[in-house]
């Protein structure tokens, strides 16, 4: 603990005094880190391979990554760097409030042993905190790249959430390029948009304490095929709500969804096999689903709305309820079950990632999405082990993690062990 460390820890200890013990204790246990002086006009560390900020302009490097932020009064910052996005920052006349996220903070220790930080640590505006401490983003913020890298185990939560809205960002401007050849589905699919059910017929049908069953695809599903054989017997059985591509898996056991929910333009009855299906099973469909499913369904079909674009030219035509979309089909079928008026939601096969090596359950790895060798990134799961996943997973469960944020007065069980962890969730009882 040399004495640039002594001056930093001081302010820290006197501000934030449980931030600085676990500093003390990462100084006292150093982590290895590999890290070598990056020269150029100017100097930086290089940390695990990642440069810190530019070795050529620091300066300018900060004052054009705080044009992100220009004008705005509460500012969070996102990783600590060397120091230099913060005081560019706290010159900003308008700026009020400084929230800063430590995202790894091994490397902030470094950086304090080896840089004066005190001028920002002092100012009364900054508040300063582990980005793992929070629930949630908070808006409005500029990051740090390099640390979006370098980010801890701790941290990585609110890594995932960053990197998801990047994420969301490409994947609209895709769907806006992928989407307009298959606009003239709309239309030819407007004889059944306009003469099915809409879906807000089926809101608030459930039984008073009538569980809601949401079954995922995920490759956990196939530890619960007797449970949910065995949940049909109750006096007053849980409505089954299923995805599109999990059928497959529970007509394999016999297992006969209540309703069925498809919303991927691309899927046909390859992956949902409709011929199958008896006719007292329903069908939640959007406007842009093939057209051989909607055909080839023996039940009623109920049409939904959500607020893609894609929807826009016929919007002011179809006063269908919008359900709750942030990526992925298990989106709108939560909401489904909290609209029909369950107060108990239980998750199956949401693993959210490639839990026990496959993508999907009852089909082959890799047979309807990107094998699990493929995976970028990972998660934790209920026993704390890292599962390997992908950023588009990761999308989803932060979209399903939000909406049960928002609805505190539903129960939302989890029975999937082995898959992501979903903030918000608890495990189920009726398993053990």
């Amino acid at each position: 603990m040399n004495d640039c460390y002594q001056h930093n820890i001081k302010v820290i200890r006197e501000r934030w005094p449980l931030l600085a013990s676990r500093l003390d204790e990462l100084t006292s246990n150093p982590c290895q880190l590999e890290v070598a002086l990056a020269e150029g006009k100017d100097s930086t560390l290089v940390v695990d391979g990642i440069q810190l900020t530019s070795r050529h302009d620091r300066q300018q490097e900060a004052q054009q990554q705080a044009t992100q932020v220009q004008g705005q009064q509460y500012v969070t910052l996102y990783g600590t760097g060397l120091g230099d996005l913060q005081q560019v920052l706290l010159r900003q006349p308008s700026l009020m409030g400084l929230q800063i996220r430590i995202m790894n903070e091994a490397v902030f220790s470094l950086v304090l042993q080896l840089v004066d930080q005190t001028g920002w640590l002092e100012d009364p505006r900054v508040h300063l905190a582990m980005a793992g401490d929070d629930k949630e983003l908070q808006p409005p913020y500029v990051v740090l790249p390099s640390e979006l890298v370098l980010v801890s185990d701790y941290n990585r939560k609110i890594r995932h959430r960053l990197s998801s809205e990047l994420e969301i960002n490409n994947v609209s401007g895709r769907l806006a390029t992928t989407i307009e050849p298959l606009l003239p589905r709309l239309q030819h699919n407007r004889r059944y948009w306009q003469q099915d059910n809409q879906v807000q017929q089926l809101f608030q049908s459930l039984q008073t304490g009538q569980q809601a069953f949401v079954i995922a695809a995920g490759p956990s599903l196939e530890q619960h095929y007797q449970f949910l054989q065995n949940c049909r017997k109750r006096p007053t059985p849980p409505v089954i709500i299923s995805v599109d591509t999990a059928v497959k898996a529970l007509l394999s056991k016999q297992i006969v969804p209540d309703i069925v929910v498809t919303v991927d333009y691309l899927v046909n009855n390859r992956h949902l096999p409709t011929a199958q299906l008896p006719s007292e099973c329903k069908l939640v469909y959007f406007p842009m689903t093939s057209t051989e499913i909607l055909t080839g369904f023996p039940g009623k079909r109920y049409v939904a709305m959500n607020e893609s674009q894609m929807f826009a030219t016929i919007r002011n035509q179809l006063t269908a309820a919008r359900l709750f979309m942030h990526g992925s089909v298990i989106h709108p079928a939560t909401d489904l079950a909290v609209q029909m008026g369950a107060t108990e939601v239980v998750f199956f096969g949401a693993d959210f990632a490639f839990s026990h090596n496959k993508t999907h359950a009852s089909w082959q790895d890799g047979e309807i999405g990107i094998p699990y060798q493929q995976a970028t990134e990972w998660v934790m799961n209920f026993y704390g082990e890292k599962v390997p996943t992908l950023p588009n997973f990761m999308t989803y469960l932060i979209g399903l993690e939000r909406y049960i944020r928002r609805h505190p007065a539903v129960t939302f069980y989890n029975t999937s062990k082995a898959g992501a962890f979903i903030d918000g969730t608890t495990d189920y009882p009726g398993l053990s």
